[in-house]
């Protein structure tokens, strides 16, 4: 068994679309970033990545790389799914939270699971996505970016 943990903030912005778990949410602004900048799935692969000793995100996918510009997270979410798999792990569980004022996020944490479960072949049951506020404190607070926190067990197939 391995455990990892994976964290992500992006700030946000008008002009963008609002993606998190690999979905569209209707909000008027949306995150910053070199990919699709959806928090969640960054902390995701960032939280397997640690389990695996094999560093982050950065290191697999360089925003200095132009293949990765606006690039789905999802896309990228299948190719480190293939890099556990070739290690030997699969997903045991994984808990996450997302932290943010606006918009709300528990309207959509399903279809966010579904879509994660997915791509990383496990059972929604495995997956977790909760929401918080900072009751109005920090940049969350301030509607000014969206923090993610992930932890994963990865099992041995």
């Amino acid at each position: 068994m391995r455990i990892g943990f994976g964290y992500d903030v992006h700030k946000l912005v008008e002009g963008r679309d609002l993606i998190l778990g690999g979905k569209r949410i209707e909000f008027e602004k949306g995150l910053l970033g070199h990919s699709d900048a959806d928090v969640l799935v960054h902390a995701i692969m960032d939280a397997i990545l640690g389990a695996l000793a094999m560093g982050d995100i950065g290191k697999l996918f360089p925003d200095t790389d132009m293949k990765y510009k606006d690039i789905d997270s999802m896309i990228l979410l299948s190719r480190v799914f293939k890099v556990m798999d070739k290690e030997g792990y699969k997903v045991g569980n994984i808990d996450s939270t997302i932290a943010c004022e606006m918009p709300k996020i528990s309207p959509h944490t399903e279809d966010m699971r579904k879509n994660i479960a997915k791509v990383l072949n496990t059972d929604i049951k495995n997956i977790s996505i909760k929401a918080s506020t900072t009751e109005k404190m920090g940049f969350e607070g301030r509607g000014e970016g969206i923090t993610c926190y992930a932890t994963t067990i990865l099992e041995e197939k």
